[in-house]
């Protein structure tokens, strides 16, 4: 072999696999100034990942969940994909959720029992692919992440006590008095202000996602799909706690009881089938990243649906 003695060694020969600079325009071979067979070569130069080579706008629409768009630099072939990572502290923090919502196998609490999956799994991960996909420039799942994250976080710090996010409702000082003083009084649950200011914030979340089901058009069918069920899941949810501080307001008011419970268990069908979606995509996105030999499609939209500037261009990127 031409380069079995190091002595013999190109200068190139030496590089990673974050270097394929002979490779063509969807990661095939163009050429091999190297002197060397790829089949016969180090094994180090064969381990490719689809982020080490050229891709085609439709294999990076499918692992970064958005069109590609020019970046200065080259960070993307520097750095890890940081979707995968996001994907996972999604997914961990809403499927558990989602069987909470439903009361699969009695489960119930609105989640509590995972409030440290919301933190470090829902928040922290979260957090950290936002800022991954910040690096490299991508705006789009930058946002989306980042928004996420900080949901999770917000959503567990409301379940914690110390945040005082429901104890701070309780007004009556015959009830605070048996908590004694101290912060998250779980009387203030049953508030009716406490509960109809919680289903606002469920309300405008449903709206971001909204924004982000119109811009996912852009994407790929499966992230319409998770925006679109995120969507219906928020409104749900959030016409429960409107229902449920009915409820409180008024102890005999069954009807308004009857429609939180659906609604809470309608919420978490929807967000069932959002994870779904999401550990489809997830495991899309996995293979994709090892140009495993079995590929999962996404229903990329990206070519589909031109963006303003391929249209004053004549359909060629800027």
């Amino acid at each position: 072999m031409a380069n079995a003695h190091p002595g013999n060694a190109h200068p190139d020969d030496n590089r990673l696999e974050k270097d394929f600079s002979h490779q063509g325009i969807n990661g095939n071979i163009s050429g091999n100034s190297s002197g060397y067979n790829d089949a016969n070569g180090d094994p180090l130069t064969r381990l490719r990942t689809a982020g080490s080579v050229n891709i085609s706008p439709e294999l990076f629409e499918k692992l970064y969940l958005s069109p590609e768009s020019r970046v200065k630099g080259e960070l993307r072939k520097t750095f890890g994909n940081p979707t995968p990572i996001a994907l996972v502290g999604f997914l961990l923090s809403l499927t558990p959720l989602s069987c909470d919502l439903m009361g699969w196998r009695g489960a119930g609490g609105n989640g509590a029992a995972s409030t440290g999956v919301f933190f470090f799994f829902g928040g922290m991960l979260m957090i950290l692919g936002s800022i991954g996909e910040w690096i490299i420039g991508n705006t789009f799942p930058f946002v989306v992440f980042g928004t996420f994250g900080a949901f999770w976080a917000t959503f567990g710090a409301t379940l914690v006590p110390w945040f005082n996010a429901y104890g701070a409702y309780v007004t009556d000082p015959t009830v605070a008095a048996t908590w004694m003083g101290n912060p998250g009084n779980p009387a203030g649950l049953e508030v009716p202000a406490f509960n109809a200011s919680f289903a606002f914030f469920l309300v405008f979340m449903g709206m971001i996602c909204l924004v982000f089901l119109i811009c996912s058009l852009r994407t790929n069918i499966v992230f319409f799909v998770i925006f679109f069920t995120l969507v219906c899941a928020f409104g749900c949810l959030a016409g429960a706690y409107f229902n449920f501080a009915l409820v409180y307001e008024n102890a005999t008011n069954a009807a308004a009881a009857t429609r939180a419970g659906r609604l809470v268990v309608a919420g978490g069908a929807f967000t069932f089938m959002t994870s779904l979606a999401g550990w489809y995509i997830f495991f899309a996105i996995m293979l994709a990243s090892l140009d495993f030999p079995l590929q999962v499609p996404v229903g990329d939209l990206s070519t589909m649906i031109k963006g303003a500037s391929e249209r004053v261009n004549g359909g060629s990127k800027v």
